[in-house]
């Protein structure tokens, strides 16, 4: 079959393609083209530039389903390829499907702009996820069963996760190894990853969009950037993060919130920024605000200090963690979150090991 065949979906099964729509999961909004976004596309005009870039990529987004007598699924994709000589022009397409916690297989694609790949599909049921690259921004717009059927898996509590290029993910070597993805499968949970590379620095509007969204758990993992990339005092960190906290709580005001203060960074712990403060300082500033509003009410409201959560031997570069970091932020998120979630964690789950004892790096 020709992959470059127009689609019909919507509704309108052909030759047995299915709709993704009920399929798809960790969407927070869709652009005017029916794309996945990580932020409000009507409300664009007062977020950074870059925070609005890294959006536009579809992080997190997954395919989650169960199959009936089904050898295989087949997706059909549209990708936006850079053009020939440019950067990450040649960078693969590499599609994951995961059953649980185990990786079932990968199949990678040479980069274009419309495509259509196949997964094998172990024996049973499932639920199965299919992770599909997020370089290129990669938009299913189809998917069907190689015989039997597929439905849409039952969905998780819808967890938002704010944060920045820790949160979305970088230096993991798959998307579902991204400490979101570790977290969530250990809960039950619909992930909906908002981190954003460069950004996450406490913006208010980014507080206003989290308060506007439908949420069943929340945690905010920000802070590092305001060190360096835009950098801020104890004092303003203080009172930003007391802002945030309280225009999020403006449309969630009893939804399990926890805030994770920002990870060890060796090289920035006791070095001043432009403001002077070290990120210790920020940190424990980002801290104080939490701790300041628990105490005045906020019952739902909880605080990982994060420093002592991942050793320096965890960090790729010094600032991101490695597979190991992720799995082990991801295992501490989820202890932190399991009193909270809907139902009982998996405490088989890869990198959460027993969550009432939490390891310690």
């Amino acid at each position: 079959m020709d992959p470059h065949a127009p689609h019909e979906t919507a509704g309108k099964p052909a030759d047995g393609w299915l709709d993704p729509a009920p399929y798809l999961r960790g969407v927070a909004w869709l652009d005017a083209e029916g794309r996945p976004v990580r932020a409000d596309p009507d409300d664009a005009m007062r977020l950074p530039w870059d925070t609005g870039e890294r959006a536009a990529l579809p992080i997190g987004t997954r395919i989650e389903f169960t199959a009936h007598g089904t050898s295989a699924v087949e997706l059909r994709y549209r990708a936006r390829v850079p053009k020939a000589g440019a950067e990450l022009h040649d960078l693969a397409h590499t599609f994951a499907l995961w059953q649980g916690d185990r990786c079932v297989c990968e199949t990678t694609e040479e980069p274009r702009e419309e495509g259509l790949v196949r997964l094998q599909l172990p024996d049973g049921e499932g639920p199965f996820t299919i992770h599909p690259p997020e370089a290129q921004a990669p938009h299913i717009v189809a998917l069907r069963a190689v015989d039997g059927a597929l439905a849409p898996a039952p969905r998780g509590a819808r967890w938002l996760v704010h944060g920045d290029s820790i949160t979305e993910g970088w230096w993991s070597t798959r998307p579902a190894h991204a400490w979101p993805a570790v977290a969530g499968r250990a809960l039950g949970l619909d992930t909906v990853n908002l981190g954003y590379a460069g950004g996450g620095r406490g913006e208010l509007p980014t507080a206003e969009q989290l308060a506007r969204l439908r949420a069943d758990v929340i945690t905010l993992a920000f802070g590092t950037n305001c060190w360096s990339r835009v950098p801020f005092s104890a004092t303003l960190m203080h009172e930003n993060t007391l802002a945030f906290l309280r225009l999020v709580r403006q449309g969630h005001p009893t939804t399990p919130l926890l805030l994770v203060s920002p990870l060890l960074c060796p090289e920035a712990e006791t070095t001043p920024n432009a403001l002077g403060a070290t990120l210790g300082e920020l940190r424990s500033a980002m801290e104080s605000a939490t701790r300041e509003l628990i105490a005045a009410g906020d019952r739902f409201l909880r605080l990982l200090p994060g420093q002592a959560l991942l050793g320096a031997e965890h960090l790729a570069d010094g600032l991101h963690p490695t597979d190991e970091g992720h799995a082990r932020f991801g295992a501490a998120v989820a202890r932190a979150l399991a009193p909270y979630a809907p139902k009982p964690p998996r405490e088989e789950s890869r990198g959460l090991g027993d969550v009432r004892q939490p390891d310690r790096p």
